[in-house]
């Protein structure tokens, strides 16, 4: 248990650093998600639209710190794989 002023102020400052970490990982979980259903669909059209937005949501949690960026950049380079494995 924290005693001193500033151990206490930590505490909550990554209480509420790790709520916000969560919330933009479940961000990037539930754009992967929507980019998974246009794939599943074969809908090339709709799956191209998702990797964008998903793309952006990946750079903007990378810029962050959330997670790390060749984290982010990995995750885009398969993603772009399955997308080019559709057939056109």
């Amino acid at each position: 248990m924290a005693h001193s002023l500033s151990a206490k102020k930590r505490v909550r400052q990554n209480i509420k650093r790790r709520a916000r970490n969560r919330r933009r990982k479940a961000q990037v979980k539930q754009a992967v998600k929507q980019f998974d259903l246009a794939i599943q669909g074969n809908n090339p059209e709709q799956a191209a639209q998702q990797l964008r937005a998903l793309y952006k949501t990946l750079d903007q949690v990378a810029a962050k710190g959330t997670i790390h960026k060749k984290t982010a950049a990995r995750k885009k380079s398969r993603l772009a794989r399955r997308l080019n494995k559709l057939p056109t």
